[in-house]
């Protein structure tokens, strides 16, 4: 089955011959403008009219306009633009699949939440502070305060591919595992709970992990309520979206102590301002959305697409990622 296939990925030169390479047996439109920003809507782009395959960023417009789209696929893990009942019902009346990258970025997102765990637990991050201040040797201090991961206790808020990476990588650690989702059926090595258990579980956990996706009903989640709830000394995570944090409480529950730290790689708006209190909240640790990013990043996202461009070639509709 030969296929028109539009991209407006800017990838790098290795990845760009891979995907020319992959797609031989089809015809690749490039769009008029390219983008290497995974996480911002593309253009509207007049070459989509011509295309059985859209992979990258298309305008949401150009979706719904084309008679022509039988397959979506988003080289992002988020899909919020995509998420709502128009564009799933344009794309179920046609019969069209939608398929997003959250494979290629579960694993880089579950190290970093690993990453941050062993550091505040191990007391990396005042060590390195030391070493570029004043030298100083906290012996007594940073090896008696430091913790073992082993047996402690973990909420995961949402629970989708990172999640699940992350409980392969937090298994050794025989650590106590949970997640709050809307679907409570079961899952290998975590305890899925309902919401209405939430609170309970919160006074529970040393680690609370948010991996909420942006939408209506998570926005605000992580509220002053919710984090009232938290074990004092907490540690928080975040490297689902922005949006689903209440900011001002989250300052709040760190300067009262009420979380011993928190460490953040999304922020609501994005870049963070340098102005923001953020910035110098105690026990905050930030990184600038970087979560997700992998040196391969290019060649992972074109090598999803391929994989499934072949399945979808030989008329399966089981794709990897597939959300629609």
């Amino acid at each position: 089955m030969s296929l028109a296939i539009w991209c407006n990925g800017k990838f790098s030169d290795e990845a760009t011959r891979q995907l020319v390479e992959g797609t031989q047996a089809h015809r690749l439109i490039w769009a008029q403008k390219l983008s290497q920003n995974v996480l911002q809507a593309g253009e509207p782009d007049a070459t989509t009219a011509e295309a059985d395959v859209l992979f990258g960023q298309p305008a949401i417009s150009d979706c719904l306009e084309s008679k022509r789209v039988r397959w979506v696929e988003i080289n992002s893990a988020g899909y919020t633009r995509f998420d709502t009942p128009e564009f799933r019902e344009a794309m179920l009346a046609r019969g069209a699949l939608v398929s997003n990258a959250s494979e290629v970025f579960a694993d880089p997102c579950a190290q970093h939440v690993l990453a941050m765990m062993l550091a505040l637990g191990r007391n990396l991050l005042p060590s390195h502070r030391d070493q570029l201040t004043d030298h100083s040797w906290h012996y007594q201090e940073r090896r008696y305060h430091s913790a073992l991961l082993t047996g402690q206790t973990v909420l995961m808020l949402g629970y989708g591919a990172i999640g699940r990476r992350l409980t392969e990588l937090l298994a050794p650690f025989g650590m106590k595992l949970y997640a709050v989702r809307r679907q409570t059926r079961s899952e290998t090595g975590v305890t899925i709970i309902a919401e209405d258990r939430l609170s309970s579980v919160l006074a529970e956990a040393d680690h609370v992990v948010n991996i909420l996706p942006d939408n209506a009903a998570t926005r605000g989640y992580v509220n002053a309520r919710r984090l009232s709830c938290c074990r004092r000394g907490a540690k928080f995570y975040n490297v689902g979206r922005g949006n689903t944090v209440d900011e001002p409480a989250l300052i709040a529950a760190l300067e009262s102590g009420r979380l011993g730290a928190a460490y953040l790689d999304v922020f609501d708006p994005e870049p963070l301002a340098p102005g923001h209190p953020l910035w110098t909240t105690p026990h905050c640790y930030v990184t600038p959305h970087t979560a997700g990013g992998r040196r391969d990043q290019d060649e992972a996202l074109v090598g999803h697409f391929l994989s499934n461009l072949a399945r979808f070639a030989q008329g399966s509709k089981s794709l990897v990622d597939r959300v629609i």
